[in-house]
């Protein structure tokens, strides 16, 4: 009988079922460690990740806020705005294409284009797609009237911004457009997505954040695919579509969060005199100026030429946008009040007179003799006066009444170019004045620190500084360059008493005005020398803009007349109407008026405009006639208080 063999087993078997035991007990540990780690100490993370993609939040946008004038007068607000919408999944596939037969007849689109974006979005039949945006309130109705007929289709509102007095103050408002990269990334905390309109320019851009509001939301089911759409009801309330882009269902999850709109922003600015401003600058290139002396308040800042910012919401105007950005000159969208600068010419004799008493290098005493030329230690090149035959003798309150050009030659020479540049700059000039707006140009008065740092790869004698170049800048003219901004900040320094204010816009801001700058002995003689720069003579000679005077009325001015070119190079023409357009002088013109409240301070600049004294001046005084012919009855006009 044969013997059955006992099985053989290797050596180390039970080791090795015993190791495997422990390795799968091990794994078994570690899984449910991972488990209880997901389901328990995870669970909130991850119940927030599910309800997220269970749950779309729809934003719903915020209306920008109003903006006001002065007195209340609305400048911008929001209008409701229209657009015809078809949904495919809507409409019965056989009258898909009697409907845009239909559309195309009534609204004057592009049928077989509509038909051709419905083909493109057969995978999501139930999105809104744009058949024609802020249509017309006569296309909204035939569209209302006509539903039986247009099944899937129907009009979707929303805000859009509106600018009731059109080019008035527009270059002030500026635009909205649509966000870039660089600003998304800019706001990304406040919300702002892809397609969002923003300020580009101007109070819209500056003010943003206060204009823009709070975003609303509402939370609807979410599927795989698939996404909710807005629509509105006839009273442009939103609301969510019944079905998404791709039919399914939807169910509100909560309340929604209503947007909270922006706020509204008061202005400092008077539009009537904006607007008149605005209208004396027609035909014409230039900018007009008016600051509250005491305050800094800006009544307006006007410039020619101008543009209306309803051309970058309103639909039809792809030309006239277009025209805008272009840059083409002269560029209606730059504001020349503040983003433009200009030689001083002749109004920076103001500042080089307060300059010269407040250092004692003048005094009332104190006279210069004007023969019509002026050469520096009586040899050398020769610099002329406006006047060739020359003033006489002339003090400080006569050399601004008659803009004598050798008196400050010599006075500022007197000065040094280091003095002039710090007074300069201490009363505005080539500075930011800090108004709130975007884009201020900031000017320049140059000093020998600017020119080396100019002229650094240059041989020492191209950096250095020379008495000519003071004597040139004594008078505005040289290097310096100034806004007419600027030029009103000086003007109202003299009215107020001596104090350099902030221009604002913004009726909250915080008003800021610098400590005293010159004594009163100092602004007495200057308001005496621009106070006989505007009368009539005789008994003494009639002043420089003697056309700015209004009866009854104490104004006080200063006219400037630019150079653009040499005055060699004008030697050629006989008359002034000959010399070529780009070639004329700028016109300049300051006033302030002392004894009204508020106090005011004017600027006028006409590009090319020749003489300040013949074509600025009268602008100023049909300015100041009108602003206080318009004040309110109750009392706010009054004689100014005398400090």
């Amino acid at each position: 009988m044969a013997v059955k063999k006992e099985t053989e087993r290797y050596d180390g078997v039970t080791s090795r079922i015993q190791w495997i035991g422990v390795a799968i007990m091990a794994a078994m540990v570690l899984l449910c460690v991972q488990f209880w780690r997901l389901q328990v100490l995870s669970l909130g993370e991850f119940s927030r990740l599910a309800e997220s993609n269970r749950v779309w939040q729809e934003r719903l946008a915020s209306d920008r806020g109003v903006i006001y004038d002065r007195r209340g007068e609305v400048l911008a607000n929001n209008r409701a705005s229209a657009d015809v919408v078809f949904v495919p999944g809507e409409c019965p596939p056989d009258m898909i294409d009697t409907v845009c037969s239909r559309l195309e007849q009534w609204l004057q689109i592009d049928g077989d284009e509509l038909l051709r974006r419905i083909d493109s979005h057969r995978g999501a039949p139930f999105t809104q797609l744009h058949v024609k945006r802020d249509v017309t309130k006569a296309d909204r109705v035939r569209v209302e009237e006509n539903k039986h007929a247009l099944p899937g289709v129907t009009t979707v509102v929303h805000p859009q911004r509106r600018y009731l007095y059109g080019e008035t103050a527009g270059q002030l408002l500026g635009f909205l457009g649509e966000i870039n990269r660089a600003e998304l990334e800019r706001y990304a905390e406040y919300g702002y997505v892809m397609g969002d309109l923003i300020g580009k320019d101007g109070l819209e851009r500056y003010y943003e954040r206060l204009l823009h509001g709070q975003d609303g939301y509402m939370l609807v089911t979410r599927y795989a695919s698939g996404q909710p759409q807005l629509r509105t009801d006839r009273a442009g309330r939103p609301y969510i579509a019944r079905r998404d882009t791709r039919g399914h269902l939807l169910n509100i999850e909560a309340q929604p969060v209503l947007p909270r709109s922006g706020d509204p922003l008061h202005l400092t600015l008077d539009v009537a005199l904006q607007q008149y401003c605005e209208t004396l600058l027609r035909g014409q290139q230039g900018a007009i100026v008016v600051l509250e002396a005491d305050t800094g308040a800006v009544l307006a800042l006007a410039s020619a030429p101008g543009y209306d910012p309803s051309v970058f919401v309103n639909r039809g105007m792809n030309d006239e946008r277009l025209e805008l950005l272009s840059g083409r000159r002269p560029n209606r969208m730059i504001n020349r009040g503040y983003r433009e600068v200009y030689p001083p010419g002749s109004l920076f004799k103001i500042m080089i007179a307060a300059a010269a008493l407040e250092e004692q290098v003048a005094d009332a005493r104190t006279r210069h003799y004007c023969p019509g030329h002026f050469q520096i230690d009586g040899r050398g090149r020769r610099w002329h006066c406006w006047r060739r035959t020359g003033h006489g003798a002339m003090d400080v309150v006569e050399a601004l009444a008659y803009s004598c050009d050798v008196y400050f030659y010599q006075v500022g020479l007197q000065l040094g170019v280091e003095k002039i540049h710090d007074y300069a700059t201490r009363m505005g000039l080539g500075i930011l004045t800090g108004i709130d707006l975007p884009g201020e140009e900031i000017g320049l008065i140059p000093n020998p620190e600017w020119k080396a740092a100019l002229h650094a790869d240059k041989p020492v004698w191209d950096r250095q500084w020379y008495p000519g170049e003071t004597v040139n800048l004594s008078i505005g003219q040289g290097a310096a360059a100034t806004t007419p901004l600027q030029n009103a900040v000086m003007m109202a320094c003299i009215l107020n008493g001596g104090y350099r204010v902030r221009p604002y816009l913004w009726q909250e801001r915080e008003q800021a005005r610098s400590e005293k700058l010159f004594s009163d002995a100092t602004i007495e003689k200057v308001i005496e020398g621009l106070l006989l720069c505007v009368e009539k003579g005789p008994p003494a000679p009639t002043g420089t803009c003697n056309r700015a005077q209004i009866p009854g009325m104490q104004v006080i001015g200063k006219t400037g007349t630019a150079q653009v070119v040499a005055l060699s190079q004008l030697e050629q023409y006989e008359d002034d109407d000959d010399i070529p357009y780009h070639r004329r002088h700028h016109a300049w013109f300051v006033a302030g008026v002392l004894d009204r409240s508020p106090r005011i301070a004017v600027t006028v600049l006409i590009e090319h405009g020749h003489a300040g004294g013949a074509v600025a001046s009268p602008i100023a005084r049909d300015v100041i006639e009108f602003f206080y012919a318009n004040q309110p009855e109750d009392g706010a006009i009054m004689l100014a208080d005398k400090e």
